[in-house]
């Protein structure tokens, strides 16, 4: 189960928890591809302190609301690094709306980057994996799937697919060594997605009364990529929101 030498593609580096994944990738010894679609700086620090530790890093750059953009990035990872053991698909697009005021441009690209863009990706690395017998594929969802949640229909919608997503796939590659899971966060400080209620608090209940961490879902993403038997799981991250 070890990580390291293994190459990595990561979307959303860029980002709270991207960032938080990423330095746990680098303290595993995996040679990683930052990628990102805005905030260039936070993935060219990850790909420094890659290099610092004497590993080879790369940031590479696009929008996942284009539908070439998946296959470009695992081009580019594949052309760098080498071939990919290790998709996490923690990419996300996020605009708070209530359900009678998303269009269908709003609709689509939130579907876009969270459902389809993770589909791309996963079915450009599988076929790898498969062959070469090792494979991680780790999506980053939220509770927002199991309970509706505050963001929008959109939103929840993107998530919830991702979970049909993974159920369909994690069979069909289990056999050959590779796992396909989710990690379903709500509400994680220092994130560009964190919504809020009006008055600037927390915006629902949580029961162990605090946010989450990006380390904290850094620490449990870490431990489903270091597992072998576990696939096919989402697994709930949200201080007790939807106890299931």
């Amino acid at each position: 189960m070890d990580i390291a030498g293994r190459v990595a593609l990561l979307t959303g580096a860029s980002g709270g928890i991207g960032g938080a994944l990423g330095r746990r990738l680098i303290a595993a010894g995996a040679r990683v591809a930052f990628a990102y679609g805005s905030h260039s700086e936070e993935a060219e620090q990850l790909v420094a302190e890659a290099n610092d530790a004497g590993l080879d890093a790369v940031a590479p750059a696009g929008d996942l609301a284009d539908p070439g953009t998946p296959a470009r990035l695992v081009g580019e990872t594949v052309e760098a690094l080498g071939p990919i053991n290790i998709l996490i698909s923690n990419a996300g697009y996020s605009v708070r709306q209530e359900y009678t005021d998303v269009d269908p441009r709003a609709w689509e690209r939130t579907l876009a980057v969270n459902l389809r863009a993770p589909f791309l990706l996963a079915q450009a690395v599988l076929p790898g994996m498969v062959e070469r017998g090792w494979g991680r594929v780790l999506f980053m969802s939220s509770v927002a799937a199991f309970t509706g949640g505050v963001v929008g229909p959109h939103y929840a919608a993107s998530k919830a697919g991702l979970h049909g997503l993974l159920h369909h796939l994690a069979p069909r590659v289990a056999g050959h060594g590779v796992t396909v899971n989710a990690v379903a966060p709500a509400l994680i400080e220092g994130t560009r997605m964190l919504p809020a209620a009006p008055d600037g608090g927390p915006a629902l209940p949580i029961p162990v009364g605090r946010y989450g961490r990006p380390e904290e879902v850094a620490d449990l993403s870490m431990a489903v990529l270091r597992n072998g038997y576990l696939t096919d799981q989402v697994l709930g991250l949200d201080g007790g929101i939807h106890p299931r």
